[in-house]
């Protein structure tokens, strides 16, 4: 099914006005994105030079239900690309968990969910790219042409480039999603379970669409199982007072529940996890009064931004006697082997809970040497998004955990703080063939250096 023309014709004015306004750049000038929204949780150096223009490249361009594919602008958010594939019976193969995540974002910067156990990573779906190289040009990428750039793309976080259009693969979804969560008291009995999950897509004999996991402590931790169905039935609403995370805790064995699948798709998204409790959203009388459609993920973002910006928490502390506190928003990844260890370590050590746990395995043959985790070996996610008080050095937990996850054979991911040498960098990212893309089609180096990126802020 070809793109329709007015969509087509609205792609190429908006890659038009993205490259007049890389053309408006100073020479020697940084070149950055403008973007209403971010998900990244680093602070970045002041910059004054404005950003390229994407205004024009937000909307999906087709979606053809035959091949099961669709052509997106790179600035789409997830939420719109949704809101156009479910029309088909279809989804991404992962929809990363907050609404405002772009699609290029996800795939230059890594993304993760409930599928990724059997779908992988975003950028595993990506058919082919268009992408602006920061000597100036859009450049197709695929496994057959640039396939050096293709492959690098992922967690280079535009500083090799930035996505224009990306064609995907697309899976069919059932109106709904029945839910299984799954109480165990051990967690070396919860990363068992996951383990036979990801070997035979199955639990207690049910198929296994989506899975992912809450660990509350080292006795409390859950396993939320999914499976795709199109039988009737009531669901529940995690928008309006019920918060979806407080829904799976009980006490012992099994309990089941239903959403439809658009609400799946968005069930962290209301209570950005569980963190809108840092905000008051999660107290009754405040959230009767909180706007429905200000129950989001980037309202909260906005919040934290303030917060950043003002220092209010920690002038907050420093009223009621305490040290300043240590921002730790983090996911990580190792093997499941190591998942066990490295949670137990985590409770001991790191006073954050509760524990998003999503397990992973990439679906090809090879590796991207960008995010260098094995193909057919399986691992978990395990994100964690608090603060702590601060440390005798700068970072000082962040410090911890990065050492601990180098210690297991994990990565972590780079959308937030990071406190990396050069060195250890360059060995857990992929320096040499980061370099070698690099200096083939960013030459002039007009596009941020990633170790300058997600290190050093920049």
């Amino acid at each position: 099914m070809p793109a329709p023309v007015d969509a087509k014709r609205a792609h190429a004015v908006g890659v038009q006005r993205l490259l007049e306004s890389y053309r408006a750049v100073p020479a020697g000038a940084p070149i950055r994105l403008a973007k209403p929204t971010s998900n990244l949780f680093r602070a970045r150096a002041d910059n004054t030079v404005t950003g390229l223009d994407t205004s024009g490249l937000t909307g999906v361009i087709a979606v053809d239900a035959e091949t099961r594919t669709a052509d997106v602008a790179g600035m789409c958010t997830y939420e719109n690309l949704v809101a156009a594939t479910l029309q088909s019976g279809l989804a991404p193969l992962v929809v990363p968990q907050l609404k405002t995540i772009t699609l290029g974002g996800a795939v230059t910067g890594l993304g993760i969910e409930s599928t990724s156990f059997r779908n992988g990573l975003p950028h595993e779906s990506v058919l082919e790219m268009d992408i602006l190289t920061g000597a100036g040009e859009v450049l197709t990428a695929s496994p057959h042409e640039h396939a050096d750039l293709f492959r690098a793309f992922p967690n280079s976080y535009g500083t090799l480039g930035y996505a224009v259009r990306l064609r995907i693969d697309l899976e069919p979804v059932q109106p709904f999603v029945a839910l299984s969560h799954v109480r165990f008291h051990s967690l070396l009995d919860l990363v068992g379970a996951m383990q036979d999950i990801l070997e035979t897509g199955r639990f207690d004999g049910d198929r296994v669409d989506y899975l992912d996991g809450v660990v509350f402590s080292a006795a409390e931790s859950y396993l939320c199982l999914g499976r795709k169905t199109s039988a009737p039935g009531p669901v529940s609403d995690y928008t309006g007072q019920q918060i979806y995370y407080r829904s799976i805790r009980h006490d012992n064995g099994v309990t089941d529940d239903r959403l439809t699948v658009h609400d799946y798709l968005w069930r962290w998204d209301t209570d950005w996890f569980w963190c809108s409790e840092a905000f008051g959203a999660q107290n009754p009388q405040i959230r009767r009064l909180w706007p429905r459609r200000y129950r989001r993920s980037s309202v909260y973002g906005n919040l934290m931004k303030y917060e950043q910006r003002f220092h209010i928490g920690d002038r907050i502390e420093k009223i009621r006697g305490r040290p300043p506190r240590e921002r730790v928003v983090q996911d990580i990844e190792v093997p499941i082997g190591r998942c066990a260890e490295f949670l137990q370590w985590f409770l001991d050590t790191v006073p954050i809970t509760p524990i998003w746990l999503c397990p992973l395995r990439l679906q090809g043959e090879n590796s991207w040497p960008l995010y260098p985790i094995r193909p057919h070996q399986s691992y978990v996610n395990v994100g964690f998004w608090s603060t702590v008080p601060v440390g005798a050095t700068e970072g000082a937990t962040n410090r911890l955990i990065e050492r601990r996850v180098r210690e297991l054979d994990g990565h972590k991911s780079l959308y937030s703080d990071s406190y990396y040498s050069r060195e250890e960098f360059d060995e857990l990212y992929g320096a040499d063939s980061y370099r070698t893309v690099k200096n083939t089609y960013d030459p002039d180096s007009r596009l941020l250096d990633l170790y300058a990126k997600a290190v050093q802020r920049r």
